[in-house]
């Protein structure tokens, strides 16, 4: 056969599995082949236009109707789509090789010639207007040389490379690939995946009709595009405008306030920078209001752990409205702080005493200078996170081999600590939850008076090595102090440390313990609290009246409606969709945690950029969500179906840049900042 210098080569088949027999709907009185294969045949610099399909009776309508419109056709692998595509270009004795898919009737010949023409001239072995250029789906061409896709198929192992046929190329670095410029932005999603793109893609040709041949530059004139596509706007104007004030306020923000927020955990670029709603108007249950008026379903972090009953409790705001009325402060104590000492004493027979104060890192601090006093040693060996305080932070003050710093497996990599006096130095020590031999040995080797850690957090607690804490805690005397701030009242009626049978010394509450109002409690053996007697500890506002009287609320309301054992049940429930989602879709994932503290982790170099995704589609379907969901009593099966069938849509886009897709078309955003690391 003559050598053929530019030949097409069109995939497609009848099984698509989200819109069966879509190559063979018609658009007009025109099947989406017959279509493909007019406006193909304007490319000035194409040989041939081959179709290759899958050799089995499933397509054998396909097949017949190729022949009735004239096509050439090829059969051959349907799973091994590199082997059929090498084999059609292999028969029809091809030099280059232009590959087109079937889903994709607004192809422009236009622009296959254009890049046939840099591809040539610029002696390229691979080159596509997708990934490179920003072309989005609709109008996807690759080009590649015989000799190249002759190398990928003897050369290509695994299933994505075989599946997708042009992995390999990308990937290899002896084919030469050259990027071009985008010289327009065509970013309006226009090939046919599901039902609504084939009404969106029919609009256009009911446009032009009976006009087949129009290029991509007519359709994308910006008054046809904004009639055309009134419900198919480009993703990052829809971003823009459902959160334009969010991001109005964040910049000013920034601009004023050190850092923008006062919690990092609450920072846009943890999430979707640039498109975070960022600010709150209202909330209500697990619905939130921001200040671009929209409605949002709160499936993350609900207020960072803190609102377990959701948000707005009556119940909870209405004790705290009822003592306000009668003064939050005056120059006396309040009663509330001894009945919720006393109450936090009846939860947890160990303790004897209590101490208040406003938040999670204070906390912290006060449990830590106690612990200090009751041992009469200073160094401090911890496990997870424990906060902003000097205390914390001053172990990146410690040399380490080949730079890592010590929070860098347990907080955030690089974490800056400018401001924290030089003069800490050796004086706290990390350790790996689990590992017995580590903790031994900083025993042995750095005089250990007091050892801090969370029960768990990113896995279920190990029984047996908190165990060993508490015995060896107990020989040497040391201040055993849990660290409860995040798992207090989510899998117990108090600390998470009850169900596992084991008693610290001092152990930390906040965050759920007030439903959203400021409220944290250090409890402990009298022994070693009574040292906070010898010490100065003292703030004006751990004395005010909200922060009691909402804790008190809300445990009562906890322990009247057993809410444990609810976001418990809520949260298996969130664990068992997501492994099935991933398995359904064929994505690994880890899921970690207790089911009240969930979140899950792809088993992929992608996850930072996948979990970005996530929060950029919910968002659109105004849902906030990451991937991790802390439960409240709100999260209702209506609720849960939703988040479940958008994120389903999410896995199915994500599975497709695992196959070989570039995140990069999906994405509009830098890619989130990395979350912190807990425990290892």
């Amino acid at each position: 056969m003559k050598k053929q210098d530019n030949i097409i080569i069109v995939q497609a088949r009848q099984t698509s599995k989200r819109l069966p027999n879509k190559v063979l709907k018609k658009i007009g009185t025109k099947t989406i082949c017959e279509i493909i294969l007019k406006r193909l045949k304007k490319c000035k610099l194409v040989d041939k236009i081959v179709f290759a399909i899958p050799n089995n009776k499933s397509n054998h309508q396909l097949k017949k109707h190729l022949y009735e419109i004239n096509a050439n056709v090829f059969l051959g692998s349907e799973d091994n789509v590199l082997k059929r595509v090498f084999y059609a270009a292999k028969k029809f004795n091809s030099k280059n090789v232009i590959r087109i898919t079937a889903d994709c009737p607004l192809v422009d010949p236009v622009l296959i010639d254009d890049l046939l023409i840099k591809f040539n001239k610029h002696k390229l072995d691979y080159v596509n207007n997708a990934e490179f250029n920003g072309y989005s789906d609709g109008f996807d061409i690759e080009v590649f040389k015989f000799s190249s896709l002759e190398t990928a198929y003897k050369s290509a192992k695994t299933k994505v490379e075989k599946e997708h046929v042009t992995p390999f190329l990308k990937n290899n670095k002896k084919i030469k690939i050259k990027k071009f410029k985008q010289i327009e932005n065509f970013n309006t999603k226009l090939s046919i995946d599901n039902l609504e793109d084939f009404h969106n893609v029919s609009k256009i040709f009911k446009h032009f009709r009976p006009n087949i041949y129009f290029s991509i530059k007519s359709v994308f004139k910006k008054k046809l595009h904004d009639k055309l596509f009134k419900k198919v706007k480009l993703k990052e104007d829809l971003l823009k405008n459902k959160t334009l004030n969010g991001q109005t306020l964040w910049s000013k923000a920034n601009k004023i306030i050190p850092g923008g927020s006062m919690l990092l955990s609450k920072n846009p670029d943890r999430y979707l920078p640039d498109f975070w709603p960022t600010y709150f108007k209202s909330a209500k249950g697990c619905k939130i209001k921001d200040y671009d008026n929209n409605n949002f379903v709160d499936l993350s972090l609900m207020g960072v752990g803190t609102n377990v009953l959701g948000y707005a409790n009556s119940q909870i705001d209405n004790a705290v409205k009822k003592n306000i009325s009668q003064s939050n402060m005056s120059t006396l104590n309040c009663k509330e702080e001894i009945i919720l000492a006393e109450k936090l004493i009846e939860l947890h027979p160990w303790a004897d005493m209590a101490r208040f104060a406003r938040a999670g890192g204070e906390a912290n601090a006060i449990a830590i200078r106690i612990a200090r006093a009751a041992s009469g040693k200073d160094n401090v060996a911890f496990c997870g996170y424990h906060g902003w305080h000097d205390w914390y932070l001053s172990t990146n003050l410690n040399n380490n081999k080949g730079g890592k710093k010590n929070l860098d497996n347990h907080l955030i990599k690089g974490l800056k600590i400018n401001g924290v006096p030089k003069s800490l130095k050796k004086t706290v020590f990390p350790f790996i939850y689990g590992d017995v031999k580590g903790i031994n040995k900083l025993i042995r080797e750095k005089n250990i008076g007091v050892i801090k850690m969370e029960v768990c957090r990113n896995t279920v607690p190990n029984k047996s090595f908190l165990k060993h804490i508490r015995q060896i805690c107990n020989e040497k005397k040391i201040v055993l102090i849990f660290d409860e701030c995040t798992t207090g009242f989510r899998q117990s009626l108090g600390g998470l440390h009850k169900d596992v049978g084991i008693n610290p010394d001092i152990a930390i509450f906040g965050k759920a313990l007030g439903n959203g109002y400021a409220i944290t409690a250090i409890i402990g053996k009298k022994e070693v609290m009574e040292n906070a007697k010898e010490s100065f500890i003292s703030s004006t506002f751990w004395t005010e009246r909200v922060g009691p009287t909402a804790a008190l609320a809300t445990i009562n309301f906890m322990e009247k409606n057993k809410t444990w054992k609810k976001i418990t049940k809520i949260g298996k429930k969130i664990q068992k969709n997501w492994k099935n989602l991933a398995n359904d879709n064929g994505l690994k994932i880890k899921i970690n945690g207790i089911p009240s503290l969930t979140n899950f982790v792809f088993q992929s170099t992608k996850h930072q950029g996948y979990k970005t995704l996530i929060t950029q589609e919910m968002l659109i379907n105004n849902i906030l969500a990451t991937n991790a969901v802390y439960p409240c009593i709100n999260h209702d099966d209506k609720t849960l179906d939703l988040y479940f069938n958008k994120l389903n849509e999410t896995f199915k886009l994500i599975k497709k840049c695992e196959d070989g897709y570039d995140l990069n078309k999906f994405l509009r955003s830098k890619e989130s900042m990395k979350e912190f690391r807990r425990l290892n």
